[in-house]
């Protein structure tokens, strides 16, 4: 047929007109269906199509949606202008073609789904169904929605199917692509986050004008206190910070657009809702945030609390301050006797008589004694600094340590005509304590109450047991101490500034030496003061003994020879002793057994514990650091049998400390004695 008798022939019926007469315009499936040969195919030609499929093919043809026909039992296929972006390199030999072998690699897939709609009538429905298939030359995923529909011919039997598909392929990685990237924004903004909440400082992003917190982290509600933060504007979730500059930093920061950078800076917060504010120092940094055109519209701030950096280098300043009173101080206190005792010196070399030269000893033997005292003072808390002082241990009679110290500090008492008031239980109190030390302490304390009181003052000394402690109280009801101070008088070298005038002398260390001294044995030392003009109270602590009541220290007495002698009536003892320093052991036997008791003897652990399981001894005398056993878990195992609660314990070691004496009562020890014993001391807690 020419082009010219083309032209003039009407149009084929499946065309439905031409585009001006509201068809669809020509093609290139149009174009595909006129140029076949239908009559090589197994459809024959199309004038002997029958209806069912020439309506089809006309649906198909004039959509613009991508459809398809499979007609008859090979599946020939005839698709439109919209199908053939989704065959690729299939078309345009899949037009007429045979649907198993075009569609060859998903033929498993969609045959399986010819098949139920050719032979049961039931239509398809596939949403998104993932084919993999090679359509432009490699293998890819692609995803589509389609319809499988049958259509019937017209002795109602099934010639073939129409589909309507889409591909959503691209709608499928788009998707993809977003749910990706959105899951890489969640990672990115939990990461960011996790950074965020564990950074090592304070963090938080404060919005617009008001300061509305955005984002907050941990270390900044630690700092802060455990109060909501975010979505509240910082005037109303920190009300506290309003008068300290804060918030006028942040609003010249926010109007210059400038970052304010500040160093230790001190801001007093309400951590808590029914709690003394605290005292904090910060590094922080404001930093502008702008948006897209520049403007600022929030700060973000950042630092560091560095409250311990600054009270650090406050206690060294503090400390290096006090170094250099204490050097003013301790040269004073030394030539204040030197002055004395050059000038008592001149006067005995001046050659005058008798009783000027006794008299200017005596000034000399006086004012060294002093200078012996604040020596020994220095050496006690060097001593104590270091762990090297060592306590000599013995049952002691409170009323006895009370006597010795009141005899010290009686001449201050006297000459500033105050009034000492002893309190005392009525009952004898024996407590396991170097006597000399405790002695030194409450000395200390009644003398500081002279000094700080106005004459004519009143100081109370007061003892009671509690709870198996015995509490020595010095109170009384001169100058007072304000509460910053209640801590600070046990600092070295510290006295308080408003008592120097009324202090006679001293280098402001013996609260200091008297705190060490009793921690030293086991104990605590605390002062009180309801404020400055109403007095003080010093109060001792001291653990008693696992059994109250032992007999004192005075148990035994010299004879006329010097030996030490038991006391008359005293009981005979089965006593074991275990050391691994075979020397101590035998003498320490020896001397027992000259006192007539019983002696045993085991120089490791495990002998001890064997034999005084066999001979359950009254007392057993154990070294700690002894092979195979300590002495702590030779006591524990003892202390752990039905006998040996009743056996008395001492701990016999050259370790002194207030530590080891609590581990030897946690051991079960009733009394702790240090290397080298005082022979009439151990003696005393044998009889």
């Amino acid at each position: 047929m020419s082009q010219a008798s083309q032209a003039q022939s009407p149009l084929h019926p499946l065309l439905m007109g031409s585009a001006a007469q509201g068809g669809v315009p020509a093609g290139e499936t149009v174009r595909l269906l006129l140029a076949t040969d239908w009559s090589a195919t197994p459809l024959g030609p199309m004038e002997g199509w029958p209806q069912s499929l020439r309506i089809a093919v006309s649906i198909c043809l004039n959509s613009r949606f991508p459809m398809f026909v499979w007609w008859g039992p090979d599946a020939i296929n005839i698709y439109n202008d919209a199908y053939i972006p989704m065959l690729g390199k299939r078309h345009p030999a899949a037009f007429g073609g045979r649907a198993a072998e075009t569609w060859s690699d998903i033929w498993d897939i969609v045959g399986a789904q010819r098949k139920v709609v050719m032979e049961q009538g039931q239509p398809t429905w596939n949403e998104r169904v993932l084919l993999v298939m090679e359509r432009n030359g490699f293998r890819e995923d692609t995803w589509f929605t389609w319809s499988y529909s049958p259509i019937h011919d017209g002795d109602g039997s099934i010639g073939g199917l129409f589909c309507a598909v889409t591909e959503e392929t691209g709608r499928v990685l788009a998707e993809r692509a977003r749910d990706r990237l959105m899951r890489e924004a969640q990672d990115a903004a939990r990461m960011l986050r996790n950074w965020f909440d564990n950074a090592p400082g304070f963090v938080a992003l404060l919005r617009g004008p008001d300061f509305v917190f955005e984002l907050v982290n941990q270390a900044y509600y630690q700092l802060v206190g455990h109060r909501r933060l975010e979505g509240r504007p910082a005037i109303e979730a920190v009300p506290e910070v309003e008068n300290q500059g804060y918030f006028d930093l942040l609003r010249h920061v926010y109007a210059s657009g400038e970052p304010f950078v500040g160093r230790a800076m001190r801001v007093v917060l309400q951590q808590e809702p029914d709690v003394p504010p605290v005292e904090r120092f910060v590094d922080l940094l404001y930093q502008p945030v702008r948006d897209a055109g520049g403007a600022v519209v929030g700060i973000f701030v950042q630092g560091h609390d560095v409250t311990d950096q600054v009270q650090a280098t406050t206690a060294l300043q503090e400390a290096n301050r006090r170094k250099d009173e204490f050097l003013a101080t301790l040269a004073h206190e030394l030539r204040n006797p030197l002055a004395p005792i050059r000038q008592a010196a001149m006067v005995a070399k001046a050659g005058t008589d008798a009783s000027r030269q006794a008299w200017a000893m005596q000034v000399i033997e006086r004012q060294v004694g002093h200078m012996a005292l604040l020596l020994d003072d220095l050496l006690d808390v060097s001593r104590i600094s270091c762990g090297k002082l060592q306590l000599r241990l013995a049952t002691v009679d409170l009323k006895a340590a009370v006597e010795a110290a009141v005899e010290t500090a009686w001449p201050l008492i006297e000459a500033r005509k105050h009034q000492l008031d002893l309190q005392l239980p009525a009952q004898p109190v024996q407590m396991v304590a170097d006597p000399v030390r405790i002695s030194q302490v409450l000395s200390n304390l009644l003398s500081n109450a002279a000094k700080y009181t106005d004459p004519g003052g009143r100081i109370v000394l007061a003892a009671e047991e509690n709870e198996g402690h015995l509490l020595l109280r010095v109170r009384d009801n001169g100058i007072g101490l304000s509460p910053v101070h209640l801590e600070a008088v046990f600092g070295m070298f510290a006295q308080v500034a408003s008592a120097s005038e009324r202090a006679q002398g001293g280098l402001g260390i013996g609260l200091a030496l008297s705190r060490g001294l009793v921690q030293l044995h086991g104990g605590t030392l605390q002062a009180h003061s309801e404020g400055p003009g109403r007095g003080s109270e010093f109060v001792v602590s001291l653990p008693l003994p696992v059994r109250a009541g032992e007999p004192a220290g005075t148990a035994t007495a010299k004879d006329a020879e010097g030996s030490t002698r038991p006391r008359e009536g005293a009981p005979r003892r089965t006593i074991l002793i275990a050391d691994d320093n075979a020397d101590a052991l035998a003498t320490m036997a020896l001397l027992l057994e000259l006192e007539g008791h019983a002696v045993h003897t085991a120089s490791d652990g495990e002998q001890a514990l064997s034999l005084a399981e066999a001979l359950r001894p009254e007392l057993v005398i154990l070294d700690i650091g002894m092979p195979r056993l300590n002495g702590h878990e030779v006591a524990e195992r003892i202390r752990a049998t039905e006998w040996g609660r009743r056996i008395r314990l001492i701990a016999l070691t050259g370790w002194g400390q207030a530590h080891d004496q609590e581990r030897a009562r946690a051991a079960g020890f009733d009394h702790h004695c240090t290397k080298p014993v005082d022979l009439a001391q151990l003696l005393a807690l044998v009889g």
